[in-house]
């Protein structure tokens, strides 16, 4: 049981196991695009940044423009239009002195209040106030962060390309590009566009985030998947497992599978289909067991005879005693070779009956052919007639098995015949019932059954036999029983009102 546990568990945990590696092979895919995508987004920003320091650089050689405060701060203003789209340019020397912000460039006396906050209104047109004190204070923690990466671009191997760095700060995304500005083969100065990106952050965040409501609503529906291919699928499965190994291993232990056999779907089938199986073999064994129980006991009296006739002749001189030791002993061979033969043919109909299939059949014309067949050997033999009987009908259809027919006929003619006379008669009558049945009657003008008999005559080894029952093994009737079950039919035996016995079958008609 613990092995049937284990058994159904790891089909869950394989399957949870498969959508882990699918889920790390998913979030190691996404890592990978949330990561080249902040790149791409970085890199389309890159190229416009660059497009605008190209565009600064140019114009700045073209008008010769001296790296100094003031000339720089009246080119920014001048071609303030070239950086709308730019939230902040700034220009430094070869020293890295800043030296232009587009920060400053701003007449608005209401900016620099809410830049500097300690400057009045009356000091902004004082002259003697330096720009770059008001750049000083303005941008300072912006001045030391830019600073650095000046410092650390000016040492760097790609100096002389574009650099752009990603700074974050205060819940704010921002990109730095950096390039230096020559002239003259020179290094004058350097030039720094700030741009908030929030919108890089902004578009990382809704991918992930939808990624990981996506993931949790996969997560969700396969718990739920789960849960259901565990109850309705892996316990019944378990259970037919289980099922299947009490009964394998004969155990007193019960399960139920009532519940799923009422299932209308595969596993129901594959429940009923299950039970009918077992129960069908349980029959079988039982039947087996039963018929070798029977078989023993059967061969008992004739071994002992057997036994008792070969010690005896071995001691006799008398001819006539001798010869009616060895009649004994040919009747009881006779009869053991008779046991045996139809036990073993009747467990071999068992398994072929299972395989054969049932086809519309004429009662009659079957009938008909194993008659005629009797007649030509038990009319010459015992000059015993037999005639069928069919109303002037000519069709009795039923469904069944035609070399069972036969047999179930031939094994009523062998019985009638062992228990008549010579110059009897017997009847095979076919006829049409009440509710649709087909009629068969084996009748003789044999000695009959005792009353209390009548119900075990099917019984197998039944003890009313005749004189000559070493032609017979007493399993004739109970082999007709189980073939007429089989085809659905009714079998009951009765004694005629005058003389011999009748058998009497009824098949549902075709």
């Amino acid at each position: 049981m613990a092995t049937l546990k284990s058994n159904n568990q790891s089909i869950l945990k394989k399957f949870l196991l498969i959508n882990f590696i699918v889920f790390l092979i998913i979030g190691v895919l996404t890592l990978f695009y949330l990561n080249t995508v902040k790149p791409t987004l970085i890199k389309n920003k890159t190229a416009s940044h660059i497009k605008i320091i190209d565009n600064t650089t140019q114009n700045i050689e073209r008008l010769k423009i001296k790296f100094s405060s003031e000339n720089i701060r009246e080119f920014l203003f001048s071609t303030k239009f070239l950086f709308q789209s730019i939230d902040r340019v700034q220009i430094f020397d070869s020293e890295l002195n800043l030296l232009g912000d587009t920060d400053t460039l701003d007449l608005d006396p209401s900016a620099f209040s809410r830049s500097l906050n300690i400057i009045e209104m009356s000091d902004l047109n004082n002259k003697n106030i330096s720009i770059d004190k008001l750049n000083e204070d303005k941008n300072s923690f912006e001045s030391i962060e830019i600073f650095d990466d000046l410092k650390k671009y000016s040492y760097s191997p790609d100096y002389g390309k574009p650099l752009t760095i990603s700074k974050e700060n205060y819940d704010q995304f921002f990109l730095v590009t950096i390039k230096n500005i020559v002239s003259d083969s020179q290094t004058k100065g350097y030039l720094a566009i700030t741009e908030n990106a929030n919108e890089i952050k902004v578009a990382i965040d809704e991918r992930r985030n939808f990624i990981i409501r996506t993931a949790l609503l996969v997560a969700l529906v396969i718990l739920i998947f789960s849960y259901v291919l565990n109850r309705y699928f892996l316990k019944p499965i378990k259970n037919l497992v289980q099922y299947t190994n009490i009964i394998k291993n004969k155990s007193k232990e019960k399960t139920n599978i009532g519940n799923i056999k009422k299932r209308n779907d595969e596993l129901g089938k594959l429940s009923n289909s299950l039970d009918e199986m077992t129960n069908e073999l349980n029959k079988r064994i039982s039947t087996a067991e039963n018929y070798s129980t029977d078989l023993l006991h059967e061969i008992r009296n004739p071994l002992a005879s057997l036994k008792s006739a070969s010690e005896i002749i071995s001691d006799t001189n008398d001819k006539s005693q001798r010869n009616k030791l060895i009649q004994i002993v040919s009747h009881d061979v006779e009869r053991i070779e008779r046991l045996i033969t139809d036990y073993s043919q009747m467990l071999r109909d068992e398994a072929a009956i299972s395989s054969e299939k049932m086809q519309k059949l004429n009662l009659k014309e079957i009938a008909q052919s194993v008659v005629d067949d009797f007649n030509s050997i038990y009319e010459t033999k015992k000059s015993i007639s037999i005639k069928l009987k069919s109303n002037g009908i000519k069709n009795y259809n039923i469904l069944g098995i035609e070399n069972r027919i036969e047999q179930i006929i031939a094994n009523l003619l062998e019985n009638s015949i062992s228990f008549s006379k010579n110059n009897q008669e017997i009847i095979v009558d076919i006829s049409k019932s009440k509710n649709d049945k087909i009629k068969l009657v084996v009748a003789d003008q044999g000695s009959g059954f005792s009353e209390k008999d009548t119900n075990k005559i099917f019984d197998r080894f039944y003890s009313n036999r005749p004189e000559n029952f070493g032609e017979h093994s007493g399993l004739g009737l109970n082999i007709v029983k189980n073939l007429v079950e089989i085809h659905s039919g009714e079998i009951n035996a009765y004694n005629n009102k005058d003389k011999g016995a009748r058998i009497e079958i009824k098949f549902p008609e075709a």
